[in-house]
């Protein structure tokens, strides 16, 4: 394996398998529609121009940007064969962080607002620093701790909105509401987290593609026998992963609660379910960040989609989460059987 050979190769095989399930999904897409009697022309047509429309593509953007966020979660240890199951827990305890940063500390707003994002980024980090410790150190399983972790800290966080740092006059369990000048401004209508996300897929393809560590990363995915043998620290390279992985996680919470909430409500970052649509999107990109991204992307689309969908065609929005699993399902039947990791 190198660095610097053979690139847009390595770019082509990378984005070829998720095009081919991706396209597997929308041929099974039309003859489940075409089966239901409804046109399904008709239907794909509503399902595109309701997510890439000019009137529409901000919906898409602003739905894209905790997808997109939340598929770089999963995919920075997926690249290494590990799985990352407390998306949920990591974005909770960032968007908190964030909120009570931006709140109660005494600092200008323009301030606030960068400690802001820095402390969900920490405080996420955390969270997931925890879980891998759990494995590193105890031999928690990671799919475990990770999942398992997500909800006392979800937990904490509804008591601690619902009661002391709650908004009590509001009747919810709320934060109070952000100063102004402690949001993240609209860009044409999107959360200005949308640049932050942009960085951030940036610097995953650059460590991916350019460093070390990136090729360390992608030598233990591929082999972990291989990788032991050459000396590469597993335990030390997970809580990197995880490390970085969480602190994304919690600076997408961070950017839903200073870009669009503009405050931190309970339950709000969980219900769309960005955590697991994120992680469906890095398993059809396998890890890799350009295929992951541009996977994440396309089920934000669907998504966004599926509203126009609806109410030009009477089919169900939920349709397009039937195509999101039908594209992974497809993904694991491929490529499934091959036997190119070794544990």
């Amino acid at each position: 394996m190198t660095m610097a050979t053979g690139r847009p190769a390595q770019i082509w095989i990378s984005l070829r398998r998720p095009a081919i399930t991706g396209a597997v999904g929308i041929v099974v897409a039309v003859l489940v529609l075409a089966l239901s009697g409804v046109d399904p022309l008709r239907a794909l047509s509503a399902l595109v121009y309701g997510s890439l429309a000019p009137a529409n593509i901000a919906d898409t953007l602003n739905w894209a940007v905790p997808l997109v966020g939340m598929t770089l979660v999963a995919a920075v240890p997926l690249r290494a064969g590990i799985i990352n199951l407390g998306g949920d827990g990591q974005m909770v305890v960032g968007a908190l962080a964030a909120a009570l940063t931006a709140i109660y500390l005494p600092v200008p707003g323009p301030l606030a607002l960068v400690l802001a994002l820095l402390a969900g980024a920490m405080a996420g980090s955390m969270l997931a620093l925890l879980a891998a410790w759990g494995e590193t150190r105890f031999g928690v399983p990671l799919l475990i701790s990770s999942l398992l972790l997500g909800y006392p800290a979800a937990g904490v966080a509804s008591y601690l909105v619902s009661g002391p740092l709650g908004d009590l006059g509001s009747g919810l369990a709320q934060t109070a509401q952000l100063p102004l000048d402690a949001r993240l401004p609209l860009l044409a209508g999107v959360n200005g987290g949308v640049v932050l996300i942009v960085l951030l897929c940036v610097l995953v393809i650059f460590i991916d593609r350019r460093t070390v560590f990136g090729l360390e990363t992608q030598v233990r995915g591929e082999n972990r026998l291989f990788a032991s043998y050459v000396g590469i620290n597993a335990p030390l390279q997970t809580l990197r992963l995880m490390g970085f992985a969480g602190a994304i996680a919690g600076s997408v919470g961070a950017i839903l609660v200073l870009g669009a909430f503009y405050r931190f409500i309970d339950g709000a970052l969980l219900s769309p379910g960005y955590t697991w649509s994120g992680l469906m999107a890095a398993l059809v990109g396998r890890g890799e960040p350009i295929a992951s991204v541009l996977a994440g992307f396309f089920f934000a689309a669907l998504q966004t989609g599926g509203f126009a969908m609806q109410r030009e065609t009477s089919v169900p929005r939920v349709f397009t989460t039937m195509m999101q699993a039908v594209i992974v399902l497809v993904l694991t039947l491929r490529f499934g059987g091959r036997s190119g990791r070794h544990d």
